[in-house]
């Protein structure tokens, strides 16, 4: 078995001899790939970079896939901003189970790109310009990392041979989702949830496609108003549509608001608006009456297009944990707003309760076990 190094050797070199060095000492076997620029010392211009970045990355990925993947046991990359920025495009296009890790100086929010990858990141704090105590104190904690994957005895724990059951969540709908998954682990089904947050979305929309679901309940689409009205998130184009082929029930958790930042730091317009503070960092501001058309509209379209059975439920009691009576974003004329959008693309079913209610919770795996019964 061998770990494959990713390095910008024609400027990381000291840092990539002195990571193989720690490694061999605990007894991994390395072998590398170069995804320099080779731009031999010559300041680029912006374009010639980034087309030379393309063109490393492309190198890395026709190198790795032209050498036989048996025996390789995980992937380490080295990096700073630009070095990083490729390893980390290289890295994602590897099979999701396999071990990867990326030593770098993080010059950028990686969310955005490591979300629907299994990246684990080593934070090198000082720049990779040399070895110093702060880069070697990280290549060894690097090192330290691979050497405990590299040597353990992979899986640890029971190995499931079936698809699982995908689902969203968040914590304004934890109570809901905390029940609707205890229903199915009592049934004897495996789930899988995902943080619908911007990010958890790109890795539920991947794993979709790769199938690792044999069915869906979207408990919290809330990233239609992330991707389509305000807020951070990822690229994920396939959010509502890659899994149309795998049986799906899917309820309006968290449409009802806008996931945003500090509120001192929101535009105005949002401040106008009725919110509140979810945690210190992030602010939940009610959607309006057109942007819950919107995202009816978006979602509908979506579900059109579905070649499996999908059912839709509507807790008409409130989307969110504060969208109930005295809750900071009450309002139930947005609910009915955001039900009858959706009713004009398809047939709905609409529950007294609100989304974390357990009696909710029970109707969508009940409505699951009806369209999966065959």
């Amino acid at each position: 078995m061998s770990v494959l190094l990713l390095a910008t050797y024609e400027t990381k070199q000291e840092e990539a001899d002195y990571l193989i060095a720690a490694l061999m000492a605990l007894g991994v076997a390395v072998e590398t790939c170069d995804i320099s620029l080779h731009a031999g010392g010559v300041q680029w211009s912006p374009k010639a970079k980034i087309a030379g970045m393309a063109q490393a990355t492309d190198r890395a990925i026709t190198q790795i896939s032209a050498k036989p993947q048996t025996g390789r046991r995980m992937v380490v990359a080295i990096g700073g901003g630009t070095g990083g920025q490729i390893a980390l495009r290289v890295l994602q296009s590897l099979p999701v189970a396999m071990p990867k890790v990326l030593v770098t100086t993080l010059p950028f929010d990686p969310r955005y790109i490591i979300a629907d990858s299994s990246i684990i990141l080593v934070p090198t704090i000082a720049d990779l310009c040399g070895l110093n105590a702060t880069t070697r104190a990280a290549l060894d904690q690097a090192a330290a990392i691979t050497g405990g994957l590299y040597h353990a005895s992979l899986p640890t724990g029971p190995v499931s041979h079936t698809p699982s059951i995908g689902v969203t969540a968040l914590g304004v709908t934890g109570p809901g989702t905390d029940a609707l998954c205890a229903r199915l682990k009592t049934d004897g089904q495996e789930v899988t949830v995902f943080h619908a947050n911007g990010f958890g979305g790109a890795a539920f929309t991947r794993w979709a496609k790769i199938g690792a679901f044999k069915s869906v309940i979207d408990y919290t689409p809330h990233e239609l108003t992330r991707c389509y009205i305000a807020g951070v998130h990822a690229d994920m184009p396939g959010r509502f549509t890659s899994m149309g082929n795998l049986p799906r029930v899917v309820l309006p958790g968290g449409v009802n608001f806008i996931g945003l930042g500090e509120p001192d730091l929101m535009p105005e317009t949002y401040r106008n608006r009725p919110h509140y503070s979810h945690s210190p960092l992030f602010t939940h501001v009610q959607c309006a009456e057109d942007e819950m058309e919107k995202c009816a509209n978006i979602l509908g379209a979506a579900l059109k297009e579905a070649t499996a059975p999908v059912r839709v439920l509507i807790p008409m009691g409130g989307f969110s944990s504060e969208d109930r009576p005295d809750g900071a974003i009450e309002s139930p004329g947005l609910r009915h707003v955001f039900a009858d959008t959706l009713e004009t693309h398809i047939p709905l079913t609409r529950l007294k309760g609100h989304i974390n209610d357990s009696a909710v919770a029970h109707a969508a795996v009940d409505a699951l076990r009806d369209i999966t019964k065959d």
